[in-house]
């Protein structure tokens, strides 16, 4: 099945775009808690919130879902859009926090294992390449897993599905700055 988010139900576009963000923002999660693992040799607690959860991730994720979506005719576009969207959010991110949050930096690819083509410590081809072969997957496979989803369970069963996670994650995260900031 092909999903275009406006295929969706009325309403459920930003149900299964906070899914996503959620279900990314985990995946995320656990893609640096194994990376962290090899770089330096034990895991390292991630983020900054309770939850198994990386709000850039999340981020990233409907943003290649957003514009990657309407090349999804070719693969190769989708995966070089994926890499185009990812890099400047994690580029923009990082730079953002770095300027206007008193040099804070959640990543640093200056200091981390298979750190080819690193641009000021923001991004790296590694980071890049894993970004949009993960944008492929959610266009060719999670989006049209979401589809069959919203298809086969009440509407209302589909929005707590998405809406709940979402929401305890975006708490999670308020409060993880709001403590940070006091």
């Amino acid at each position: 099945m092909e999903l275009d988010l406006k295929d969706l139900r009325k309403g459920d576009t930003i149900c299964c775009l906070a899914l996503i963000f959620t279900v990314f923002g985990i995946v995320g999660w656990i893609y640096e808690m194994l990376f962290y693992r090899i770089n330096d040799g034990m895991f390292v607690e991630r983020g900054q919130g309770l939850g198994p959860w990386l709000p850039i991730y999340g981020f990233g994720a409907v943003f290649i879902c957003l514009f990657a979506i309407r090349f999804r005719k070719s693969m190769p576009a989708v995966f070089l859009m994926s890499a185009l969207v990812s890099g400047v959010v994690e580029y923009l991110t990082g730079w953002v926090l770095y300027t206007f949050f008193d040099g804070l930096r959640l990543w640093d690819y200056n200091t981390e294992i298979w750190n080819w083509g690193n641009i000021n410590g923001y991004i790296c081809l590694r980071s890049i390449l894993l970004f949009a072969f993960a944008g492929v997957f959610l266009i060719y496979a999670a989006l049209p897993m979401i589809g069959r989803l919203q298809e086969r369970i009440p509407e209302k069963a589909f929005r707590a599905i998405c809406l709940i996670p979402a929401v305890l994650f975006l708490v999670d995260i308020a409060g993880g700055y709001i403590l940070r900031i006091w």
